[in-house]
């Protein structure tokens, strides 16, 4: 019976319905111990009404074992594992421990949660319910969120109930579940114990704080005079801070040693078997010679006695002795169940509540809870095992630390970085050695920052390093993980200065990732140069390639083409970017554009191991460059969710700025400085020159697409003087067509000038015809006049740069008074704008229109932008002959998602198949080009 929790009630009430009706979510219960979030969660599976209900609740004591809990949930719905893309029923039957063969990546396991979520929500709906969330694994816990933060379109519910302020993340809706108002408590104290006077009711409420746990259990100790107001309330109340500490002490030797054996185990016949194991085994009394037979037995009511108790001797008891010690056993766990200490349900045995394993914990002694863990360990297997050799360690033990490692393996090859971690970080200090504990130490690093915990990460990284010692191989190893650290969530530049100390090529070509991302020329021309000493091969040639082309060595194009002959052999994400830079070194858009969708496919079905989100970074921004928008748009808000939840803080960076020029291109003034501001924020102080440069483009572009000339021409004056880490030369030589125009339109001929001129020098050894047609367009610009412009719209393979220059010539030729000519460039820039979702460039070329005496007639909109930016994309991978079951794979969705947002399509194309949906795709399908990858 539940007192006072309408609210309460209401809330989980809509959570449900709104799952029940196809648009799920998820809610955090918070509140104290004992405030009744369990008893809501009862209220809300029996409210569920016909649909299907998954629970399990968090154990603190497999808080270290990987999947336990989604183990727990899952496994009444593996059925339906067949139903799921093969990448997630791979990787999430590896996580239960049913199939081998996952990858490892957390991201594909967390997918597949969501879509077996969805598969068992047909068709009624389902409720997924954890109780104390802040005790579910880390494996677990992500990937639960992880689905809950993508239950949109399912019918799915999920209610996660946690302690106090342990960390929710990313989940909105929190019911906070407080003490009971002082009505709901005197209804709730006078259904166990009668009317109790006002002074008593209101005292037991304050002192308490209405907590309804508390208010039970301290009522229940009261003698019935205390009750009655008769004699005084004790001071302190009984029962303490942990409530259940006298029921504890109470309990019989046999009943304690299951309880603390229940604190590290779950399972009921371990917990049997474990107490058998404990227990002393009787010696009988020998009797007196002349004492009855009888006198060999132990009457029948002497099976069990208080902890504690003095036996005649006038020394402490050994403490209850069955005669079969596993008939003790049974009877100690009844005994637990009858105080109201446990409930066995099905196979498992579990506390009433959480205080009362905190209780039974601190009551025991170290040397008992260390004996407890030593049984457990010859009683289970694999990772149970190791961490019950683990607790009953004393000191360091290598036979020990080697099965937290073995335990570790076994967690990462799951996708269970955050268990794995965990392993290795206790490996580590039972570890006897020094240098063992180091590598142990560095391991654990890397598991918590593929884990997405960057914090423990860097604890961890910087013990190993202090721990290394002379070891210049490991220390040398360990340098490059915090180089890389850095250079994902830390500062760029102090990540160029680590990685450079090494001579490996792996290092140096980490060292040049790194300077590029800082905008430091310098630094890449000298890591080229010693990267020459190694070997030829793909990576060797492309990182000494990129150094001495910017040296302006012509041995340096000669190696990228070799380089880019061997594309052919890539298999991984980060080959095909490295292919993506020598060709953006080279000046060919159209093969960089290339390579890039190809990190990206591979990205999505390779299991990275979350590198997902860096990948997208280039994916998102040669979207953009093509000038489809949209597509830029729905990949950047992805791989911003996603680099948050790594905690890929300069990535998140990279996607916000990327966000921030879209927003600019679409005349979208408050999303542009906000999202700018955003992605400075962390650019500028972590020196990633690259985003940083980007961020600040945004606003510039901004005011160009508004016409506020002065003001953008000032902007990209001071983006081309800020040195690296705040500004990048990428950055400069992409925006210099941008830079002429908002300069000849400020009036500033020699600023317009100057930019050309070192444009010019940039483009000397550009072949690409799109390279060559942006120069013409800047000469034209700066005076060379309407031939310019003409071998420009000649030599674009961007239809959207080819819009740009359209416009500009159109508006030169009506102002030139020849409106005839100036209509059809204007036409096909309005057309190009609108069909972009460039608003304002679509508003100046429609007034131009205007001008030039043509009617102004909206152009027939491009069917696909009625789509969102979901859709687009799902709409993209159908033309690309995709199925649902791939489609879900590559976007981290469900199948079932994927077909709830074709059901939305098709209607709003007008259009009822996957063959109408794929010739309006290709029919609207621009090529991918791009000249930078800025």
């Amino acid at each position: 019976m539940l007192y006072g929790r309408s609210a309460e009630i209401s809330a989980i009430d809509q959570v449900i319905a709104r799952a029940r009706e196809g648009s799920g979510g998820a809610a955090v219960l918070r509140g104290e111990a004992g405030a009744g979030k369990t008893a809501l969660l009862d209220a809300a599976c029996e409210r569920a009404g016909g649909m299907r209900v998954l629970r399990t609740t968090g154990v603190e004591s497999e808080s270290d074992l990987a999947f336990a809990a989604l183990h727990q949930v899952l496994w009444p719905v593996t059925g339906s594992l067949g139903a799921l893309p093969e990448p997630q029923r791979l990787a999430v039957g590896a996580a239960l421990g049913l199939a081998a063969g996952g990858t490892g990546d957390r991201f594909l396991v967390a997918a597949g949660v969501l879509s077996l979520l969805a598969e068992a929500a047909a068709p009624d709906g389902l409720v997924c319910v954890v109780d104390d969330f802040q005790w579910v694994d880390r494996a677990s816990a992500d990937a639960l969120l992880f689905a809950a933060r993508r239950l949109g379109t399912e019918r799915v519910a999920m209610l996660l109930a946690v302690r106090g302020d342990a960390p929710v993340k990313g989940v909105p809706l929190t019911v906070d579940v407080r003490g009971l108002a002082e009505p709901a408590a005197a209804e709730l104290l006078e259904s166990r114990h009668g009317a109790l006077p006002v002074r008593v009711r209101r005292e037991l409420v304050t002192l308490t704080g209405a907590n309804p746990l508390a208010l039970g259990e301290i009522a229940a100790r009261l003698t019935p005079a205390q009750l009655a107001g008769r004699e005084p309330l004790p001071d302190p109340l009984p029962g303490g801070a942990r409530l259940f500490g006298d029921r504890v002490a109470a309990l019989s030797a046999p009943a304690s040693l299951a309880a603390l054996i229940a604190t590290a185990e779950t399972d009921l016949t371990t917990i049997l078997h474990a107490t058998t194991h404990l227990l002393p085994t009787p010696t009988p009394p020998v009797p007196h010679p002349d004492a009855p037979l009888a006198s060999y037995s132990l009457p029948a009511d002497r099976t069990s006695a208080p902890r504690g108790a003095v036996g005649p001797e006038g020394g402490e008891e050994a403490g209850p002795v069955a005669a079969d010690p596993a008939d003790g056993a049974r009877r100690a766990v009844a005994e637990l169940e009858e105080v109201g200490l446990v409930e066995v349900v099905g196979a498992g045995v579990r506390f009433r509540h959480p205080l009362v394993r905190s209780a039974v914990h601190e009551a025991a002694a170290p040397a008992e809870i260390r004996r407890v863990h030593a049984v457990l360990a010859e009683l289970t297997a694999d990772d149970r095992r190791a961490w019950h050799l683990a607790g009953a360690a004393m000191g360091q033990d290598e036979r020990v630390a080697a099965e937290l490692v073995a335990a570790a393996g076994r967690a990462r090859d799951r996708g269970g970085y955050g268990a794995a971690a965990t392993a290795l970080a206790r490996a580590a200090e039972l570890t006897p050695g020094p240098r063992d504990r180091a590598v142990r130490l560095k391991d654990a690093a890397v598991a918590a920052w593929l884990g997405g915990r960057p914090g423990q990460a860097d604890s961890l990284l910087a013990e190993a390093r202090e721990r290394a010692g002379a070891d210049a191989v490991l220390a040398m190893e360990i340098a490059r993980l915090r180089g890389r650290f850095e250079l994902n969530s830390g500062n760029a530049a102090e990540a160029v200065r680590i990685l450079a100390a090494g001579d490996s090529l792996d290092m140096l070509a980490d060292a040049v990732e790194a300077a590029s991302y800082v905008g430091d020329t310098a630094a890449m021309v000298e890591l080229g140069r010693r990267a020459t000493a190694h070997p030829e091969g793909f990576l060797r040639d492309t990182v000494a390639g990129i150094g001495l082309t910017l040296d302006g060595d012509p041995a340096g194009p000669a190696l990228l083409r070799r380089a880019l002959a061997r594309s052919g052999e890539l298999e991984d994400a980060a080959g095909y970017l490295w292919a993506t830079a020598a060709a953006s070194q080279l000046g060919e858009p159209d093969l960089a554009g290339e390579m890039t969708d190809r990190a990206g496919r591979v990205a999505r079905v390779s299991g990275m191991a979350g590198q997902l989100p860096v990948v997208l970074e280039f994916v998102a921004t040669a979207e953009r460059l093509a000038g489809r928008l949209a597509r830029s748009q729905a990949i950047s808000e992805e791989g911003l969710e996603l680099a948050r939840e790594a905690g890929y803080t300069n990535t998140v960076a990279a996607h916000l700025a990327n966000l921030a020029v879209l927003a600019a291109l679409r005349g979208e003034q408050e999303s542009c400085e906000r999202q700018a501001r955003e992605a400075l924020a962390i650019a500028v102080p972590h020196r990633v020159g690259l985003r940083a440069g980007v961020a600040a483009y945004a606003p510039a572009l901004l005011d160009l697409c508004l016409g506020r000339y002065a003001a953008a021409n000032d902007r990209f004056a001071a983006i081309a003087a800020a040195g690296p880490g705040a500004g990048h030369p990428a950055v400069v030589w992409r925006m210099t067509p941008d830079r002429v125009e908002a300069a000849v339109g400020a009036g500033d001929e020699a600023g317009a000038l100057a930019a050309l001129e070192a444009y010019e020098r940039w483009a000397e050894h550009a072949a690409t015809p799109e390279s060559r047609a942006l120069l013409a367009r800047c000469r034209g610009l700066a005076g060379a006049g309407e031939d310019a412009f003409g071998e420009a719209l000649r030599l674009h393979t961007n239809p959207f740069e080819a819009a740009r220059t359209a416009l500009l010539l159109g508006e030169r030729l009506r102002r030139g008074q020849r409106p005839g000519e100036a209509r059809a460039h204007l036409r096909t820039a309005w057309e190009t704008f609108e069909r972009a979702g460039a608003r304002p460039w679509a508003r100046r070329a429609q007034e131009e229109l205007r001008a030039a005496g043509e009617s102004g007639q909206a152009p027939p909109a491009a069917v696909l932008d009625a789509l969102t930016p979901q859709e687009l994309r799902i709409a993209g991978l159908v033309a690309d002959g995709l199925s649902s079951k791939q489609i879900a794979a590559q976007l981290f969705l469900s199948p079932r998602t994927v077909e709830y947002h074709l059901y939305k399509i098709y209607p709003k194309l007008g259009i009822g198949s996957r063959t109408d949906l794929a010739r309006l795709v290709v029919l609207q399908k621009a090529p991918v080009t791009g000249d930078g990858m800025i």
